[in-house]
């Protein structure tokens, strides 16, 4: 059995400064705050340095050396976004610098090289993406042929001015209230001529941009007693929600002035085979919204599948909200396994498969039915959303007591040698 290697010779300002780099990366990529803080732990350890972390959504505290003698560093951020590739990317670098291959400071460079690479997808592909998840989310919600191809068109249209940066710097703010106002307008005008569910063509068309993983994310936080990071989280998917439906109303108020009023129908769900086209194509669809590697869709594929179908049984056997637990718990485990297998963080898999799960939009339509004056319903649908967020994020939970996810790791040459 040989002894792990060492990290490279560094001084304490190198080792600092990585650190640093390194959480200032795993924040941009969309890690909860607890993560970040106990892979950051893990990196500060493996060099020798005593360092304690807390971070939130916008920032990062660091504060190395002994309790009587600490410099304290504050980081402020903007909540990331994720990047799938870059998740892998930047572990690599990290247990790259842990294993001793780079120095701390060659690994900064590294960190700072990897932000200023080209996208992987390019706009096209990224818009056909858009449509394409928006088509399936109107199949998952029940729609029938009109529903899923009004929900993808207008998807590629608001993928379109996110993508390709059409509105001016200080509309993107807001991107989110217009392009819900552009949907639903659009879908108010679309149902005058043609007949279809306003309600599932509109979500549909937004199930990309409802904030169903922030959500979880923060239930995870809150669940991990990371109070503040996961109420901030919370507020700030709140307020997402808000915006949406916000931006729903308006456009259905504009359109109802301009169109007149849309008869209120019914969809008529599509066969049931459509099923299994709507999922070879939503995460195929997610790997390029989430900005994954093409090596890693069919992993990303059959995580996707399995969390469904999971949750699908679950659902008819113990109820939506258990069927919940189930699938994330397929999902989890899954991702964790495969993350061990391959050498992946586990969210390469695992949030592309959420993104099948979180009751989003159960969210959106309890505030739908607020601004309705349903109070009694809308109140009905905000109690479910919370029972299934809880689920979720339990399912979860139990998936990393039973198959534990891995952590910063030394290289796979150390363990065979072990």
């Amino acid at each position: 059995m040989t002894n792990p290697p060492r990290p490279a010779p560094h001084t304490a300002e190198d080792a600092n400064a990585f650190l640093l780099g390194l959480g200032r990366s795993f924040h941009a990529l969309g890690y909860p705050s607890h993560r970040v803080e106990e892979m950051l732990g893990d990196a500060a350890e493996r060099l020798g340095v005593e360092g304690q972390f807390f971070t939130t959504p916008t920032s990062i505290f660091a504060a190395f050396g002994a309790q009587d003698a600490q410099r304290t560093f504050l980081v402020r951020l903007e909540p990331g976004d994720l990047h799938l590739e870059h998740l892998g990317r930047v572990q690599s670098i990290a247990e790259d610098v842990l294993d001793g291959r780079l120095t701390p400071r060659e690994g900064l460079t590294a960190l700072e090289a990897l932000q200023r690479e080209p996208p992987r997808w390019n706009a096209a592909t990224t818009i056909l993406a858009f449509g394409l998840a928006a088509g399936a989310a109107g199949h998952f919600l029940g729609g029938g042929l009109p529903e899923v191809l009004t929900a993808g068109g207008l998807a590629m249209l608001t993928g379109g001015l996110a993508t390709l940066h059409l509105l001016p710097d200080g509309m993107r703010r807001f991107f989110e209230v217009f392009a819900a106002f552009v949907v639903s307008f659009a879908v108010g005008g679309i149902a005058m001529r043609t007949p279809l569910s306003t309600y599932v063509a509109t979500l549909g068309g937004l199930m990309v941009l409802l904030p169903g993983l922030p959500f979880s994310a923060a239930m995870s936080e809150l669940n991990s007693q990371h109070l503040v990071s996961g109420t901030a989280r919370l507020t700030g998917a709140i307020v997402r929600f808000v915006g949406l439906a916000f931006g729903v109303a308006l456009g259905s108020r504009v359109a109802h002035l301009v169109f007149g009023t849309p008869p209120h129908l019914t969809a008529h769900a599509l066969p049931a085979w459509a099923t299994w086209i709507a999922l070879a194509i939503a995460p195929l669809a997610f790997t390029v919204l989430m900005r994954a590697r093409p090596v890693d869709a069919p992993a990303i594929l059959a995580v996707c599948i399995a969390a469904y179908w999971g949750s699908h049984f679950g659902s008819h056997a113990l109820g939506p909200e258990l069927g919940v637990f189930l699938g994330a718990f397929v999902a989890a485990a899954a991702s964790n396994l495969l993350a061990h297998r391959r050498g992946v963080p586990p969210l390469v898999t695992l949030t592309p498969a959420l993104l099948l799960l979180v009751p989003g939009s159960v969210g959106f339509r309890s505030l739908a039915l607020l601004l309705d004056q349903a109070v009694v319903d809308g109140i009905q649908a905000a109690f479910r959303m919370i029972i299934m967020f809880s689920a979720l994020v339990a399912g979860l939970q139990v998936a990393a007591v039973a198959v534990p996810p891995p952590r910063l790791r030394l290289s796979r040459r150390t363990h065979a040698n072990a």
